[in-house]
């Protein structure tokens, strides 16, 4: 509980824009996404994506079936309000990433910013077995995490930093790395965050 009381009270005492990983339009996932060529009425989610625009930026190109997953029950409130009459269309879901249950299957597995905060080793193989789980055969994972040249610690709390070949080694068992690339966060402070991120096809 410590740790959802910890993001509920950041949801609940910052606006939008004076949290770190703060993104007007979210390009780079947008253009990953993008790149994989999906369907539209491709069952879609993204992990920790709080109050993320990723979600509005996903339905206005035309995505159906999308599905909102967050810690913290205030930060997706944030984003039905601001969705408005869009968020009939989107499936929210408050629930800590490595203790999802549900009865559905994504072709698509987007995480931006969340999985970096798992730091004990038996969470991150936890992680990697509930991808495995939710993504259909042949799916894709996207993942943005902070790299070794990146912050060693997030809002408060210790993170785990990350190269291509340690990120690889988390998800070997069951996905193939497809590429890998960093890049630098300015964040709303003005200072710059570097992130590695991740493409895999499930094997």
């Amino acid at each position: 509980m410590k740790e959802k009381e910890h993001w509920e009270n950041v949801f609940t005492t910052k606006a939008e824009n004076e949290v770190s990983w703060y993104q007007k339009i979210p390009t780079t996932s947008l253009t990953l996404i993008e790149n994989l060529q999906l369907s539209k009425d491709a069952k879609i989610i993204d992990v920790g994506g709080g109050d993320s625009y990723l979600i509005d930026s996903l339905l206005e190109k035309g995505y159906t079936n999308l599905f909102l997953l967050d810690i913290s029950e205030h930060a997706i409130e944030r984003a039905k309000k601001r969705l408005g009459e869009k968020a009939c269309k989107v499936t929210f879901i408050v629930s800590k990433n490595i203790a999802l249950d549900i009865d559905e299957k994504f072709e698509l597995w987007h995480d931006r910013a969340s999985f970096h905060f798992l730091t004990a080793k038996v969470d991150i193989e936890l992680y990697s077995k509930v991808v495995s789980k939710y993504v259909t055969d042949n799916g894709q994972v996207v993942i943005g995490t902070f790299s070794e040249k990146g912050p060693k610690k997030c809002s408060g709390l210790e993170i785990t930093q990350y190269t291509a070949e340690t990120m690889r080694k988390v998800f070997e068992n069951d996905f193939e790395l497809v590429s890998s690339f960093e890049e630098d966060h300015q964040t709303p402070f003005d200072t710059t965050q570097n992130f590695i991120f991740c493409t895999f096809n499930k094997k």
